[in-house]
């Protein structure tokens, strides 16, 4: 069986264009949101078919 991962949560990044939750990504939130993530990574929208701002949405 594996480990549980303490201090990680899963979050969706939601596309800022079109507001779709494209992807599932766990972070670690021990020392709190890395910054390179709160900012929002740029990701693929397949909807658009181009890379695209993508932010963190908890649900």
């Amino acid at each position: 069986m594996a480990k549980k991962s303490a201090g990680r949560e899963h979050v969706w990044l939601q596309c800022s264009e079109t507001g779709d939750l494209n992807y599932r990504v766990s972070v670690n939130t021990k020392g709190g949101i890395p910054e390179g993530l709160q900012g929002g990574l740029k990701k693929y929208c397949p909807k658009l078919r181009r890379h695209t701002l993508h932010k963190i949405k908890r649900k």
